[in-house]
C-alpha cells in the first residue's frame, strides 16, 4: 500500500513540476500558444501536456488566446501576485528606490534577481535619456551575458558555478565563447569589489553597472543596476557607482519584509 501510495504522490510531483515548467516557457516565449506546440518546444509527452493546460484553464491559470486553441497565463496569476504584492512592503520601497536613482542619474535603474539559473529584471524604471534598452522585466538572460550575473554567483565555489550554469550560457549573443574560467575571474573581481561595469555583452551602445543588495546571509540576494548610454557611463562612473551603492544600502536586508499589519 506504501508503495501504491508514494508511486502516486511522486506521479503528483513530477505532475506539478511540468505544469510549472509549461507556466515558465509560456513567461518566456511571452506569446500564446498551442498545447501541442508547448509540447514540443520543452520535450513532454503531448497527452501529460493537454491533461496539463485543461487542468491550468479551468483554474484561471491559463486563458485561451489568440485563437486556434491557443493559451497562455492567466488573469488568476496577476491577482495572485497582487496579493504577494500587497503583503510586502518591499516592492513599493524598491519602486521609490528606482526612481530616485533614474531622477539622480538621468539613466536608466533596474532592480534584478537569478530566477532559477538565469537573470531577470524585476523592477525597472527608465532613464531621461531618449534611448531604448534591450532587456524588459520579466526576461529570462544567461547569467553570463550580465553584469549582474557576476555578483549574484558569487557566493558559490568555482565548481558550483560551473554546475549551475548550463553549458550553453557561455555562448554570447554575438556569436563568441565566453571562456567559463574568464567569468569565474571576473565574478571573483566583482566579489572583491563588491560591484562589476563593463559595456554591455547584449547591446553594443551600453555600459552596465551593478552593485549587490545583500540579504541575511551576507550574499547578494539581488542586484540594483544603472544602463547608460556607453561614453556617458565611463564619463560619470564614480557618481553613477556612489549612487548606486547609498541604494542598495538603504535597501539591505529588505527583501521579503512583510507588511506592518
Amino acid at each position: 500500500m506504501d508503495a501504491v501510495q508514494d508511486e502516486a504522490a511522486g506521479k503528483r510531483a513530477r505532475g506539478l513540476d511540468r505544469a510549472f515548467e509549461i507556466l515558465d516557457f509560456l513567461r518566456q516565449k511571452r506569446q500564446a500558444l498551442k498545447p501541442n506546440e508547448i509540447a514540443a518546444k520543452i520535450g513532454a509527452p503531448r497527452s501529460s501536456v493537454y491533461e496539463l493546460v485543461n487542468l491550468l484553464l479551468q483554474h484561471g491559470i491559463l486563458e485561451f488566446t489568440g485563437g486556434e486553441g491557443r493559451v497562455y497565463l492567466g488573469r488568476k496569476l496577476y491577482f495572485l501576485g497582487a496579493a504577494y504584492e500587497n503583503h510586502f512592503d518591499f516592492t513599493r520601497e524598491c519602486e521609490a528606490t528606482l526612481e530616485q536613482l533614474a531622477d539622480e542619474t538621468r539613466e536608466t535603474a533596474q532592480f534584478c534577481m537569478l530566477d532559477g539559473n538565469r537573470y531577470t529584471v524585476v523592477r525597472m524604471r527608465e532613464g531621461a535619456r531618449p534611448f531604448r534598452i534591450s532587456t524588459d522585466v520579466g526576461q529570462s538572460v544567461p547569467i553570463p551575458w550580465t553584469a549582474s550575473g557576476r555578483l549574484l554567483v558569487a557566493h558559490l565555489s568555482d565548481q558550483e558555478i560551473l554546475n549551475f550554469i548550463p553549458p550553453q550560457d557561455f555562448r554570447l549573443p554575438n556569436g563568441e565563447w565566453l571562456e567559463p574560467q574568464t567569468f569565474i575571474s571576473e565574478v571573483r573581481q566583482a566579489e572583491r569589489e563588491g560591484l562589476f561595469t563593463f559595456n554591455s555583452i547584449v547591446d553594443s551602445f551600453t555600459h552596465c553597472f551593478a552593485v549587490p543588495v545583500r540579504g541575511e546571509e551576507g550574499h547578494a540576494a539581488a542586484t540594483l543596476c544603472l544602463v547608460t548610454p556607453r561614453d556617458d557611463g565611463i564619463a560619470n562612473r564614480d557618481r553613477y557607482l556612489d549612487c548606486l551603492k547609498k541604494a542598495a544600502a538603504g535597501l539591505e536586508h529588505a527583501p521579503a519584509r512583510p507588511k506592518r499589519g
